[in-house]
């Protein structure tokens, strides 16, 4: 929601969420920040008001201009708010607040803050997901240009310019494996899909401009039916608490026999490791 510049509904959401019990305190503490962080920046966006008739049809314009304002209005307060906001991205550890910042910095106007953040992602392997949400900051920043980033196999080198900034930049074919696991998931597992739809667009994020993303926006049948084939397995062996070995039936809903066999291997691991690396699910 953040991402989408929802703030009202993320706002919400985290009300709700603060009214549930959960175990770890730390939770609320989180949820609790965030939500101040959210009325405090966007007052009129995540307060009250957002029932009347229209209100939700004009909510991501008003909100992306009143965040452009906000950060604004923050950096002419203080000239070294930029400057705090790079050292929250690229020294501190990863949390809310990370994300937070990048968003910041998209509306800054600061020459400093393109080469800074093109310099801390080129000089060492970042998380994935961090590395991507960089990448749209500068892309809204309309840095331009090209960057390499580090990957754990080796660098990969991005065109700022093709970087998606919602989900419906991406090529069809993330869509579409998406909608292939939603079709047997109403079949199998409805509740899975929830997952599976949360945890597909995280990794679609997370190996952006690798072989393995090369491999899903090829757009032909087969890839489509490995990617979800491996999509689906994953998110049912996470939510299982273990792989449960070998789901046959499973491969065989999804036309994995043969040849592709190896393919779908690949594809499944390529997801756990991503699963396991970024404890997404």
């Amino acid at each position: 929601m953040l991402e989408t510049e929802c703030y009202a509904k993320a706002a919400e959401l985290l009300r709700f969420l603060l009214r549930c019990e959960v175990q770890d305190d730390r939770h609320y503490e989180e949820w609790g920040a965030l939500l101040k962080w959210l009325e405090e920046a966007f007052p009129a966006s995540a307060g009250a008001g957002k029932d009347k008739p229209g209100a939700e049809e004009e909510e991501p314009e008003h909100e992306a201009d009143f965040a452009r304002k906000h950060a604004e209005a923050k950096f002419a307060e203080n000239k070294d708010y930029a400057a705090k906001l790079l050292q929250t991205v690229t020294e501190k550890p990863l949390s809310e607040h990370t994300f937070l910042a990048l968003e910041q910095l998209a509306f800054i106007q600061s020459p400093e803050i393109d080469d800074a953040l093109l310099e801390w992602l080129e000089r060492g392997e970042r998380h994935p997901m961090l590395q991507f949400r960089a990448l749209q900051t500068l892309r809204k920043r309309e840095a331009g240009g090209t960057v390499h980033l580090i990957r754990a196999r080796g660098r990969v080198t991005i065109d700022i310019d093709s970087v998606p900034l919602t989900l419906e930049d991406f090529p069809p074919a993330v869509g579409d494996v998406l909608e292939r696991v939603g079709r047997e998931a109403q079949v199998h597992d409805p509740a899975m899909f929830y997952f599976a739809q949360e945890f597909w667009y995280q990794f679609i994020m997370g190996i952006y401009g690798t072989a393995e993303y090369a491999s899903i926006t090829r757009e032909d049948d087969a890839s489509l039916d490995i990617w979800a084939a491996a999509l689906h397995q994953t998110v049912t062996e996470t939510l299982q608490g273990g792989s449960g070995g070998p789901d046959e039936d499973l491969r065989a809903a999804y036309g994995i026999t043969g040849s592709l066999r190896l393919r779908f291997e690949q594809a499944h691991r390529a997801m756990k490791q991503f699963a396991a690396e970024s404890a997404v699910l």
